[in-house]
């Protein structure tokens, strides 16, 4: 029973705290809503183990476990996905703002020389 209580609070928590706006959030009622149904789902697997293993026999899983794993491995895969492409886009933008502080540079670089002639 207290483990359950923990859970439920610190899923409670991180949802929360995954929730709140951050300075630039794009998509954010389409991941508060994600989140809202996780957390849920999770109380609800939390609070009764049975309808977890239930789901899964309905769906051809054999157990609770096993259906929690394979959608947790999906959820890794897909997280690690959006955080590669994330990383992609900053990369880009990184590129190009070198690239413009370097011309930006050259253009000062030959003023400053033209101009002690």
């Amino acid at each position: 029973m207290w483990i359950q209580i923990l859970l439920i609070a610190g899923i409670v928590l991180l949802a929360s705290v995954m929730m709140r706006r951050t300075g630039a959030d794009s998509h954010l009622a389409i991941r508060r809503l994600l989140m809202l149904v996780f957390a849920l789902g999770t109380i609800l697997a939390i609070m009764f183990p049975q309808m977890l293993t239930w789901i899964a026999r309905a769906i051809g899983v054999g157990r609770g476990t096993d259906l929690l794993l394979y959608v947790l491995v999906m959820v890794f895969l897909a997280s690690v996905y959006t955080q590669h492409r994330r990383h992609v886009a900053h990369q880009r933008q990184l590129t190009l703002l070198a690239r413009q502080v370097a011309l930006l540079d050259a253009a000062q670089r030959e003023q400053r020389s033209s101009g002690t002639r």
